[in-house]
C-alpha cells in the first residue's frame, strides 16, 4: 500500500514536471537513467505545457517545483546548493527559485494566533490587518499594532504545513533510498543525507521560537557593529506558530533605483553588506544564511535591518580555524602540504592518490594566484572546485556548503549595488582582524592556555587506556576538540582567497 501511494505521488510529479516542460531538465542529471525522461514523457504525454516557459532547464525546473508546493520548494532551494548532484547549469537555474505562495485565509491565521497565544485576537494586538503583506512555503506576515501602539510584523505558520511536508518529504526519502540501494555513485553522493537537511531545515523553520532565538543570539553577537541591526523579538506575542517582531519600514536592498531616489550611498551599503557577513561567519560562526536582497531593508538613516532568520550557519572554530591553515597552505603553493591535510583529516578517501590530489589542487590555485585579489569571482572560482574536486569522491559538509553561497550571495549584493565594487578592499579589514585574533602566536598561546585544564581533566582516563591497551601515548599539547567526520575539502572559495591572503600578508609584514 505505501509503495503504491508513493507510485502516485511520483506520477503527479511527473505531471506537475511536463506542464513546466521540466522533465528534459532531468536528462542533464548524471544520476537520473536516460530511460527515466522518457518513460515520464511518454506516461505524461496527454498534459499540456503551460505557454510562455523561459528556455533555461533549470528555471523551468524552479517553476514546477514551485507550483508543487513547499516541500518541494525546500528540496529545489538544497539542490541549488549542490551543483555536484545536479549539475552547474540546473543549479543556477534553481538558485532563482522564489519561496512565494498564495496567502492562506485569515481566518485561519487567526485561529493559530489565538490557539497559540490563548484568548482572542483583540488581546494580544490593537489593529491586526487581514491581508498577508508576505506569503511563502511556511509562513506568511500581516501588519499589526501592539497595545501599547508599536508597530509589529506576525507571522504565522500555515495551519497544514507540517501535513505537507510530511508527505512529501516521505516520498524523496524512498526516492532516495531506492537510488542508494541500487546506484553507487548515488551513495557517495549521500542523497538520503540531502533529503535529512531538508528535514532538519524545514523542522527549525516550523518552529517560529527557534527562529525568533536565532535573531535574538545575532543581534546579541552584533550589538556593537553600526549601520546594521536586527528587529527586535516580542516574546510575548511569541509561540510555536505565531513569531511577532518589531516592523520595519525602508527599502528593499533589490530597489536599487528607489535607493539612488532616497539619496543612499550605494557602494557604502553594498559593502556593508559583505562586512557584516564576513564578521557574523568568520568572528562568531554564526552568520544569516539567507542573504538574498528581499532580506535586508534599508532605513532612512542608511541602516540596514536583517530580516527573516529561518536559515542560519554555524561553523565551529575547528573549521574556520582549518579553512585558515588549508588556505595559507594555497597561498604558499605547497598543494602536498594542502592535500595531506586533507587526507590526514580524512576528507578524502584513502583509496584516492594523494598525488594527483595536490595536481588538482595545483589546477585550481595556479592560474588564479597571480591574479589580481579583485579580477577573481567568487562564483567562476565556486565552479572550478567543483568540477575538479568530484573526482576524488570527496563528501560534502552542508555548512560549508552554506557558507559558499551565502559568500556568492553577499558579493551578487556588493555588485548589484556598485559594479565597480573590489572584494578585496572591502574584505580586509574584517579578515585581518578575524587573522591576528585567531592565527597570530599570541592567539595560538591563549588558546594552548585555556585547553589547559581540559586537557589535564583527560589525561588519567588517557593514561588509563594507554596502560590497559599498551598503546605509545602521544599528547605534546592540549588536544582540540574533535574534528566533524565528514567534512568537505572544499573551502570557500572567494572567502578562502582572501583568508589566505591576509594570512599571508600578515605574516610578512
Amino acid at each position: 500500500m505505501r509503495t503504491l501511494r508513493y507510485l502516485t505521488q511520483l506520477y503527479m510529479l511527473a505531471a506537475g514536471l511536463r506542464r513546466f516542460g521540466a522533465i528534459r531538465a532531468l536528462a542533464g542529471i548524471e544520476l537520473v537513467p536516460a530511460w527515466a525522461p522518457r518513460t515520464l514523457r511518454a506516461l505524461t504525454f496527454y498534459i499540456p505545457r503551460r505557454r510562455g516557459l523561459p528556455d533555461a532547464d533549470g528555471e523551468r525546473l524552479a517553476m514546477a517545483l514551485a507550483a508543487m508546493g513547499p516541500a518541494y520548494i525546500k528540496l529545489g532551494q538544497t539542490l541549488a546548493t549542490r551543483p555536484d548532484l545536479v549539475g552547474r547549469p540546473l543549479a543556477e537555474g534553481l538558485a532563482t527559485l522564489q519561496d512565494r505562495l498564495p496567502p492562506f485565509p485569515f481566518a485561519k491565521a487567526k485561529e493559530t494566533i489565538e490557539r497559540e497565544l490563548g484568548g482572542s485576537l483583540s488581546d494580544h494586538y490593537a489593529s491586526f490587518e487581514e491581508r498577508a503583506v508576505a506569503a511563502a512555503s511556511i509562513a506568511q506576515v500581516h501588519r499589526a499594532t501592539l497595545p501599547c501602539g508599536r508597530a509589529v510584523a506576525v507571522k504565522v505558520l500555515r495551519p497544514d504545513v507540517a501535513a505537507r511536508f510530511t508527505r512529501d518529504l516521505s516520498l524523496f526519502e524512498w526516492l532516495a533510498g531506492l537510488a542508494e540501494r541500487n546506484v553507487r555513485e548515488a551513495r557517495r553522493l549521500r542523497l538520503t543525507k540531502v533529503v535529512e537537511k531538508v528535514r532538519e531545515t524545514v523542522l527549525r523553520e516550523m518552529d517560529l521560537r527557534l527562529e525568533a532565538a536565532a535573531a535574538a543570539e545575532l543581534a546579541e553577537n552584533m550589538s556593537s557593529e553600526t549601520g546594521y541591526r536586527l528587529p527586535k523579538i516580542e516574546w510575548d506575542h511569541t509561540a510555536k506558530s505565531v513569531l511577532t517582531l518589531e516592523w520595519v519600514d525602508g527599502i528593499r536592498l533589490s530597489d536599487k533605483d528607489a535607493l539612488e531616489a532616497a539619496g543612499h550611498d550605494l557602494p557604502t551599503l553594498g559593502s556593508k553588506v559583505v562586512q557584516v557577513f564576513l564578521t557574523q561567519a568568520l568572528r562568531d560562526g554564526f552568520f544569516h544564511a539567507d542573504l538574498h536582497q528581499g532580506n535586508l531593508i534599508v532605513q532612512a538613516d542608511g541602516t540596514i535591518v536583517a530580516i527573516d532568520f529561518g536559515i542560519m550557519g554555524r561553523l565551529s572554530k575547528l573549521e574556520r580555524r582549518f579553512l585558515a591553515e588549508i588556505l595559507y597552505g594555497f597561498i604558499r603553493r605547497d598543494y602536498m602540504r594542502v592535500a595531506q591535510i586533507h587526507f590526514d583529516a580524512g576528507y578524502v578517501p584513502k583509496d584516492q592518490s594523494l598525488e594527483e590530489f595536490a595536481q588538482a589542487m595545483r589546477s585550481i590555485a595556479d592560474p588564479i594566484m597571480d591574479l589580481p585579489v579583485e579580477e577573481i569571482s567568487a562564483g567562476q572560482l565556486l565552479a572550478q572546485l567543483f568540477a575538479t574536486t568530484e573526482r576524488f569522491s570527496m563528501q560534502t559538509q552542508p555548512q560549508l556548503l552554506l557558507l559558499q553561497r551565502t559568500m556568492v550571495m553577499a558579493e551578487g549584493m556588493a555588485l548589484h549595488l556598485n559594479p565597480r565594487a573590489n572584494m578585496w578592499n572591502i574584505s580586509e579589514p574584517v579578515i585581518e582582524r578575524w587573522i591576528r585574533a585567531n592565527l597570530s602566536p599570541e592567539a595560538r598561546f591563549a588558546d594552548a592556555i585555556n585547553n589547559l585544564p581540559r586537557f589535564l581533566d583527560r589525561l588519567p582516563a588517557r593514561l588509563e587506556r594507554w596502560l590497559m591497551d599498551d598503546e605509545v601515548l602521544v599528547t605534546p599539547a592540549p588536544e582540540p576538540e574533535p574534528a566533524p567526520k565528514q567534512r568537505s575539502g572544499l573551502f570557500p572559495f572567494a572567502l578562502g582567497l582572501l583568508v589566505g591572503a591576509a594570512v599571508f600578508k600578515i605574516l610578512t609584514l
